[in-house]
């Protein structure tokens, strides 16, 4: 009996960190959380999850005014149209199967997120982090919205219910620029080159956009040995 029950008790109210590397404009950051998001409901209340949510720029140089989103993949990546086409379809598939709509918008155009990653440092200690998150995350890839605009990211903050008044402010100085510039010099120097890249207990890495079955069956490994 007790070798029955023993796998329950070494299960219950384990609470696992996670640091979650990534950036607001790339698509695979939001499938990835999604089936994390998924699994983890499968796995409470036993297992829960302390999430942090850790700078990663794509696009470090890119400028102000932004670049076409295609054009910018098949430079990157050396890719063709077809296969950015076919790799965005992949993409739009892979978010409706986890109830997240993409925008299917043409035009759409890649920007510099270093201020909403200095605005996401900022918010954590509020408590709002994951909600700010997620919010850009909709800005950019729901409604086409440019994450290097300052009135834009003032909107998102003022929506999760944060003061706009300390976000301009913000936003119109230095602060957090140094803080978000060495939380990615580390990931970068731990061996994180892409993202999404989960991290739990500082530990063990979850590249990818993995679905929910990969996350649950990790995170189930990593409680029990715990």
């Amino acid at each position: 009996m007790l070798t029955q029950i023993l796998p329950e008790i070494l299960f219950m109210n384990t609470k696992l960190k996670l640091d979650i590397v990534s950036d607001i404009s790339c698509p695979w950051c939001i499938i990835g959380y999604k089936a994390l998001q998924q699994a983890l409901s499968k796995l409470e209340p036993e297992i829960t999850a302390d999430i942090s949510w850790q700078p990663f720029e794509l696009n470090p140089d890119m400028p102000a005014e932004g670049q076409d989103i295609v054009e910018h993949i098949t430079e990157k990546y050396g890719i063709s149209i077809e296969q950015t086409e076919q790799n965005r379809a992949m993409i739009v598939q892979r978010g409706a199967a986890l109830d997240y709509q993409f925008s299917r918008k043409q035009d759409s155009r890649i920007y510099n997120t270093f201020d909403a990653h200095r605005l996401l440092h900022w918010a954590k200690q509020f408590g709002k982090q994951t909600q700010l998150k997620l919010a850009f995350f909709d800005l950019y890839f729901k409604e086409n919205g440019d994450p290097s605009n300052h009135q834009q990211l003032l909107t998102v903050v003022e929506s999760v219910g944060l003061d706009t008044q300390v976000a301009r402010e913000i936003l119109e100085s230095s602060q957090y620029q140094q803080e978000v510039r060495e939380r990615q010099s580390y990931y970068q120097s731990q061996g994180i080159s892409s993202v999404p890249a989960v991290i739990i207990n500082d530990q063990h890495l979850i590249s990818g956009g993995q679905p929910a079955e990969v996350f649950e069956q990790a995170l189930r490994e990593i409680a029990e040995q715990r």
